[in-house]
């Protein structure tokens, strides 16, 4: 007979931070809410990654599925290409060329766009009332998105947001100034907040202050 072989057991890889990770977190105190400037200033002075990196806000609002429209006053540096429905367009499209992030259109458009409901629907693409990419004054939506007026939307199954609010290098009143005007938009819907570096700990923000 042939011996049979036993496995041996698989050994359990044990995940360790790495030593800048490390000394970031040591900076922060995970049983405190800090107050919002100082969750910023605190994210900027852990963040170790070599190439200009970005603040990041992970929020907990009341409902999933819900939005919200809003415009930040500073740059979070990231730009937006927005497109109207014109007939150059619409040879793009049919050619297979996407080169915007948002599409916006009037109702008189929808006629001309809908065939291609395929290739834009699974992207996001489509206009819809909901947002506001499909509205009667497509050119005003269109400078406002690319002044920095987006739509954020929590995931659908959970009430959560996750966004950018702007660079690293971008002043500690400056990104103070983008989440206040996230929260102002919410209207007390958010119910905790949590900000990090593209590399670093998270720092949770009191937001006794934005409840109303």
């Amino acid at each position: 007979m042939e011996e049979t072989k036993q496995k041996e057991p698989k050994q359990k890889i044990s995940k360790s931070r790495g030593k800048k990770y490390q000394a970031a977190r040591s900076l922060v105190d995970k049983t405190k809410s800090y107050q919002l400037q100082d969750a910023v200033e605190l994210v900027k002075k852990m963040s170790y990654s070599q190439f200009g990196g970005s603040v990041e806000a992970h929020l907990v609002v009341k409902e999933a599925g819900s939005a919200v429209t809003f415009t930040f006053p500073h740059s979070t540096g990231k730009s937006v290409r927005v497109a109207t429905v014109t007939p150059e367009l619409i040879k793009e499209i049919e050619a297979g060329v996407i080169n915007f992030d948002v599409l916006v259109a009037a109702p008189a458009d929808m006629g001309k766009i809908t065939k291609f409901a395929k290739i834009l629907g699974p992207k996001g693409l489509m206009p819809n009332p909901k947002n506001g990419t499909l509205t009667a004054n497509p050119e005003k939506k269109k400078k406002e998105l690319e002044a920095g007026s987006f739509t954020l939307k929590a995931e659908k199954k959970a009430p959560l947001m996750h966004l950018s609010v702007g660079k690293i290098s971008l002043e500690t009143k400056q990104l103070v100034e983008n989440i206040e005007a996230l929260l102002k938009a919410l209207s007390g819907k958010a119910l905790k907040l949590s900000l990090c570096a593209s590399m670093s700990p998270s720092v949770r923000v009191d937001l006794s202050e934005y409840k109303v």
